[in-house]
């Protein structure tokens, strides 16, 4: 198994080269060169694993034995869920009026990205102390990401992890989950900017391939290949805890609705599929709705600035990870996929060629939610269930509940179960929750936040971003 660049611009890197790259030299992403194809005695095989088990026969594909075996893989990737919560490290819970929500929350950090980057934590300290090497790890969060990051790699001796967050524009818990750690390789700091704003420094850094290759830089956001690897175990959970019966045949069909930012954990729907998994996807976003332009209209295009909303993850105006996806629907045409980020990447608009258009819309569907539609979800989904939505999965939530009623006279719809992938607990978001007119359910370990000391350096409007991150990077790596 070998990975390429969307832009087909650099040779063939095997997983270790993927995981220890952030954007490809050419600008581009690594995505592998075959995906494999899997027939209908594996599913059925597959479909009696545990999540943890799932993750390992999906990694096995990407990840030769030749560079990890397979025995040590499996023992990483056990150390991986050791710090979750729940026995499953998923879980489905079934609610009323059909709504199917997968908890993809119960990981240190109370998010889905400790799925992703807990794996990949452990894959980068196995290369690392094969090969007793360091890496400068850079992060631009717009909230889950870097806590999940901080918590995959912290005090490691050989990676130092340098934050940048949105300040003011992320929850209290969330900005508290990476301040709070106070650790020799672990170094946060707080712009005075929205999410795409923070991804510029990061960029500018990755560019200067001098300065990439002299200080080993990497990133763990979703550009990184091994987190959209892991997350493609999420849809193949979510279908076989909802498909009805794998003995048709066809078979059956699930919906899975996946709340979007960067578009990371829909990449990895879109990978399922190729797969083989019979899954239809929807791609749900807040008011910034680029992803949801595109699907409808083919406009990948900038609408005016960040809208600040309350699925503040998914504030994003860039969705980095839609590459991936038009190269994967485009046949893995390179050239074809150059063209159209060198363009994006000028006018910061796109009209996408028909041809390209149809194929994603007949892959994807889309659906927006407003914080009222978002907070709506929200107190249904307690005054039905007594249970407590965050604010993503309520973007989900809002598309499940507009849906025509299963039982009206739509066949179609009511043969077709549906399964919300819920992204965050409720309890990283109590600003929303008590919008709603809810009461937040606070585990101890968030309460504690607020008591602890925090370490984070200012960024502020005006100072030349990148430079201060030059330096930081440049000093860190001198006291080694």
């Amino acid at each position: 198994m070998e990975y390429i660049s969307t832009r087909g611009g650099v040779g063939a890197v095997d997983f270790e080269g993927a995981l220890f790259s952030g954007y490809a030299p050419d600008g581009g992403l690594f995505m592998p060169q075959h995906i494999p194809s899997l027939d209908r005695d594996t599913l059925s095989k597959w479909s009696h694993l545990s999540y943890r088990e799932l993750v390992k026969e999906l990694c096995s594909l990407f990840i030769t034995a030749e560079l990890v075996p397979k025995s040590t893989l499996s023992d990483l990737i056990d150390r991986a869920f050791s710090r979750f919560r729940h026995k499953e490290v998923v879980h489905l819970s079934k609610l009323k009026d059909g709504l199917n929500v997968l908890e993809l929350w119960h990981g240190v950090t109370y998010a889905f990205k400790d799925l992703s980057l807990s794996c990949t934590g452990q894959f980068l300290q196995y290369f690392l102390e094969k090969k007793q090497k360091h890496v400068s790890i850079l992060v631009g969060t717009s909230g889950d990401t870097g806590s999940s990051a901080i918590e995959s790699v912290r005090g490691q001796k050989n990676i130092d992890i340098f934050v940048l967050l949105p300040k003011g524009l992320c929850t209290q818990t969330q900005e508290l989950q990476m301040t709070t750690v106070i650790e020799d390789n672990v170094h946060v700091f707080a712009a005075c900017g929205n999410s795409d704003e923070i991804d510029e420094p990061i960029k500018e850094l990755f560019a200067d391939v001098d300065f990439a290759r002299k200080y080993n830089l990497m990133s763990l956001n979703s550009v990184n290949w091994s987190r959209v690897m892991v997350q493609v175990a999420h849809h193949f959970y979510a279908y076989f805890q909802c498909a009805p019966s794998l003995d048709t045949t066809p078979l059956p069909m699930v919906e899975i609705v996946v709340p979007t930012g960067a578009g990371g954990n829909i990449t990895a729907g879109c990978i399922a599929q190729k797969m083989g998994l019979p899954i239809r996807l929807v791609a749900v976003v807040n008011s910034n709705d680029i992803i949801h332009r595109t699907v409808q209209h083919g406009d990948f295009s900038l609408s005016g600035s960040v809208k600040a909303t309350l699925a503040s993850a998914m504030d994003i105006q860039e969705p980095y990870n839609v590459e991936r996806i038009l190269w994967l629907l485009s046949g893995s045409d390179s050239h074809l996929t150059k063209e159209l980020m060198d363009s994006f990447s000028v006018s910061k608009s796109l009209k996408l060629p028909a041809d390209l258009h149809r194929k994603l819309s007949e892959t994807l569907r889309s659906c927006s939610a407003s914080d009222e539609d978002i907070i709506r979800a929200m107190r249904r989904c307690w005054e039905e269930n007594s249970y407590l939505l965050c604010p993503h999965t309520a973007v989900a939530a809002h598309y499940h509940y507009s849906q025509p009623d299963r039982f009206s006279g739509f066949p179609f719809l009511s043969s077709m179960p549906r399964c919300c992938l819920a992204p965050a607990s409720a309890a990283k978001f109590q600003e929303a929750v008590l919008r709603a007119g809810l009461m937040p359910q606070l585990p101890p370990d968030i309460t504690a936040l607020t008591a602890m000391e925090t370490r984070v350096t200012p960024l502020e409007r005006g100072q030349d971003w990148a430079q201060a991150l030059r330096e930081r990077v440049e000093v860190v790596a001198r006291q080694k």
